[in-house]
């Protein structure tokens, strides 16, 4: 009975789709078999310089050239080479196989790999390295897609240049007009706020208005206990002043809760991770878990905040400066987003010189500018005693890669602070502070998804 490896070399040297569809996944160390190896190190080496598959002539002369190979091996290779003769295999279940296979030896090596540098026999790595090693492992997958060109691919262009762009809104009518009708998947959007200005706030906010809309979501928290989480959703979604909570009869708790639930058919997951310890290795994990516990894909992720998590690349305890750790963070959560197909939003503190301001800039961002190179959104939450009167919190586009940032620059959002809410607010009682251009339309219909908020919430 013929290994996995005797069916990849054999369709490699006979099926020039399949050599050109795996070569490049496959590393030589996955082999164990130090012949395999040998074999498949010619294949590739051959189809790279000569732009063909290896005949099973030329594998001999090129393995016979080999200065690493004894001739006991020599023999054992060529009867081996001589054995790969070409059959018919399924092309679909080959592909599957082969990807699978070469998980599964990257998975092993890794654990291998993982467990010298534990035992302290890898003096190049430290422990922090090894979630990185294993989650690269658990990634491995072949990739189908190997660019776009330019000149044969114009149809599949202009389909997506009028493809209706899959979005999560917003309840907020001017943030669903900043990013032309809400959060794209594959992106990184930033709240920029000072300390108690309003960033779990706003992202408890937007969690509730997302899960009502019927979609999954998943509350990432490295600040605040999950219970403390779920408690200002609570507050948001069972209107209910946050002080008031416990102070709710059980059955009138029950039956606030068993309504938002028939309201909606979505799933709403909150994990909670010790300050400054999980980065985007955990999550991934976290989501893998997930999809095989409960069957959990997220529709959105969000991560209370980004400059309490952790970076994969590198220790906190390391060498390394604040703007390339937070950089690193962020590139990290952008790369999750891409990888699971979902908008992620998160959050980051203001410099001191930023707290307190009533005009916060990209400057203002605490640790690192390398964080707005990264986010596709950014935007400050500004808090001053008149707004806070009022009522009020003032929103200042820093960076869009979905719209204008200058047009509805700055505007105003109602906030509840009480019932951890946010809500839309007459804009002309702030003209002072706001920007011309403030009546910019996007291609939603305005109101559409807040007054359907409106009819959910208690």
């Amino acid at each position: 009975m013929d290994r996995v490896e005797n069916t990849i070399l054999r369709n490699m040297i006979h099926d020039e789709d399949y050599l050109r569809k795996v070569v490049p996944f496959i590393q030589p160390d996955y082999f164990e078999d130090h012949k395999d190896r040998v074999i498949f190190e010619e294949v590739a080496k051959f189809v790279v310089k000569y732009d063909k598959p290896a005949s099973q002539e030329i594998l001999n002369i090129e393995i016979e050239n080999r200065g690493d190979v004894t001739d006991t091996e020599f023999k054992e290779i060529i009867d081996l080479v001589s054995s790969l003769n070409a059959e018919e295999t399924n092309k679909n279940w080959l592909i599957d196989t082969t990807e699978k296979w070469c998980r599964d030896r990257a998975i092993y090596l890794a654990l291998m790999k993982s467990i010298k540098i534990a035992d302290g026999q890898d003096k190049d790595k430290g422990r922090d390295a090894i979630p990185s090693i294993l989650s690269d492992a658990l990634a491995v997958s072949f990739d189908n897609h190997i660019g776009h060109d330019y000149l044969q691919d114009y149809e599949q262009r202009y389909e997506v240049y009028h493809r209706k762009e899959e979005k999560i809104p917003f309840d907020i009518e001017y943030f669903n007009k900043i990013t032309k009708g809400g959060l794209p998947n594959k992106t990184l959007n930033i709240a920029l706020a000072g300390t108690g200005v309003g960033k779990s706030l706003f992202m408890c906010h937007v969690a509730s208005s997302v899960l009502l809309q019927g979609k999954n979501v998943l509350y990432i928290t490295a600040e605040m206990a999950e219970e403390r989480i779920a408690e200002r959703i609570d507050a948001n979604l069972l209107n209910v002043n946050i002080q008031e909570i416990t102070d709710l009869p059980k059955v009138m708790f029950d039956n606030k809760v068993n309504k938002l639930a028939s309201k909606t058919q979505g799933t709403l997951i909150i994990k909670e991770y010790p300050t400054a310890t999980a980065h985007a290795g955990h999550f991934k994990a976290l989501l893998n878990e997930l999809a095989l516990k409960k069957s959990f894909r997220p529709d959105i992720i969000f991560i209370d905040y980004l400059n309490i998590c952790a970076s994969s690349r590198y220790s906190k305890l390391g060498n390394v400066n604040s703007y390339t750790h937070i950089k690193a963070i962020a590139e990290e959560l952008r790369g999750l987003a891409v990888e699971f197909n979902v908008p992620i939003v998160s959050a980051t503190q203001t410099t001191r010189s930023g707290y307190g301001s009533s005009d916060v800039e990209l400057t203002d961002t605490s640790e690192s500018f390398g964080l707005p190179a990264t986010a596709d959104l950014m935007f400050a939450l500004i808090s001053t005693e008149e707004l806070e009167e009022l009522g009020q919190i003032m929103v200042k586009q820093l960076k869009n890669r979905y719209n204008d940032p200058t047009i509805n620059k700055r505007f105003i959002v109602g906030i509840d602070r009480a019932k951890m809410r946010l809500y839309d607010c007459e804009q002309s009682a702030q003209k002072d502070i706001l920007d011309n251009g403030q009546d910019a339309d996007y291609d939603e219909p305005e109101n559409k998804f807040k007054n359907k908020f409106a009819e959910l919430k208690f």
